[in-house]
Parts: structure tokens; C-alpha cells; sequence
């Protein structure tokens, strides 16, 4: 039974609302399908950092640091709290203006954008550091338990699939006209909800 348990407890935390599906939504609306995926694939990929020093113990000397862990802790909440005064600056501007900036994000910013926001996350780190300290024990080779690996393996695929979904979802037809009249509204609650996540990570002791 631990794999289901395991299984589930991923899901629940991928689907569970946060920072990175608030950026993915905020790039999917205002920069197209096409931001939203790669934005989602940035997310996808930071699992991959955060499986790596979890599986080789980093982020436990990390967390026992209370300088690094600090450092860490401050640098993403400064960048969330970036991108949401971002957002609310672009409300503010004009549609026209909207739609220039749109034109204006590459794909590797929004892949950037979407690793920063998850790999600068210490919520992230202690939670997989929680998973794989029971997973891994300091006499267990990775050779004869793949448990680790196959679970880090599902958690990448995991956060990639369910990104990826609400990607397509807010950029399907049946919703594009009424998210385009919603955009400075959107912009606006993306923007709060972003500062307010880097605020209570900032806050939090």
C-alpha cells in the first residue's frame, strides 16, 4: 500500500492550488497556449533539481543551514513577489499594451519563469526532503530500491501532465472570449495571488 499512498499524496500535492499553477495560468491567459506549456515544462523540469539533492542528501544539510535555508527561502519569495507586481503592472496598462508584452515573452522566458518559481520554493524542498528520508536510508543502495527513482520519475511526469491540462484548459475556445474580457481582472488576481505567496513565504519563520 505504500506506492498508492505514495501515488495520491503526489497528486493531491500537484493539483493543489500554489505558486506555480498561478504563474501557469497568468502566462496561459495572457501569453497564449503555447507560454502556458512551456511555462509547465519549467515547472516539470525544477522537479527534476529538487528529486536530484533530495536522492544525494543536499536538502538536509540545506534545511539544518539556517543561513542557506534563509537565503533560499528569501530569494524566492523576492522573485514571486516580482512577478506579481509584474502582473499587476501589466493590468494596468492598456490592451494594447498587453497584447505588445505578449508578443514580446520567447519560450525560454517562460520556461525560466515556471523552473524559478518552483526550484526557488523551500515549501518544495522540505517536501520532497520529507518524502525521500522515508524513502532512502543511509544503508539503502538506489540499485536495490528504485522505489526512490521510479516515485521522482512520476512526480516530474505528474507536475508536467497537470500543468500542461491547465494550460490547454484556459486556453480553450469555449473559454478564450470570456478569459479576454477577464484578462485585466485575471492580471490583477494572478498578480495579488503571486505577492501574497511570496509575502507568506517571506513572513513565514
Amino acid at each position: 500500500m505504500e506506492w498508492l499512498s505514495l501515488a495520491v499524496l503526489g497528486v493531491l500535492i500537484v493539483i493543489s492550488p500554489g505558486a506555480d499553477f498561478v504563474l501557469v495560468l497568468k502566462n496561459s491567459v495572457n501569453q497564449g497556449r503555447s507560454a502556458g506549456l512551456w511555462t509547465a515544462m519549467g515547472v516539470s523540469s525544477a522537479i527534476c533539481v529538487h528529486i536530484a539533492y533530495s536522492m544525494l542528501g543536499i536538502s538536509y544539510l540545506i534545511s539544518q543551514n539556517e543561513a542557506l535555508f534563509s537565503t533560499i527561502k528569501y530569494a524566492g519569495a523576492a522573485y514571486l513577489i516580482y512577478l506579481g507586481l509584474k502582473g499587476l503592472f501589466s493590468a494596468a496598462a492598456d490592451s494594447e499594451t498587453i497584447e505588445s508584452d505578449s508578443m514580446q515573452q520567447q519560450p525560454y522566458q517562460s520556461f525560466f519563469q515556471g523552473f524559478l518559481c518552483n526550484v526557488l520554493n523551500p515549501k518544495t524542498m522540505l517536501f520532497f526532503l520529507s518524502i525521500f528520508s522515508q524513502l532512502i536510508s543511509p544503508n539503502t543502495e538506489i540499485s536495490s530500491n528504485p522505489l526512490p527513482l521510479i516515485y521522482g520519475v512520476y512526480m516530474i511526469v505528474l507536475h508536467g501532465v497537470w500543468f500542461a491540462l491547465v494550460a490547454f484548459l484556459f486556453t480553450s475556445q469555449a473559454l478564450q472570449t470570456r478569459l479576454q474580457r477577464m484578462k485585466k481582472a485575471l492580471n490583477r488576481l494572478c498578480g495579488a495571488g503571486l505577492i501574497a505567496f511570496g509575502s507568506i513565504l517571506a513572513l513565514k519563520s
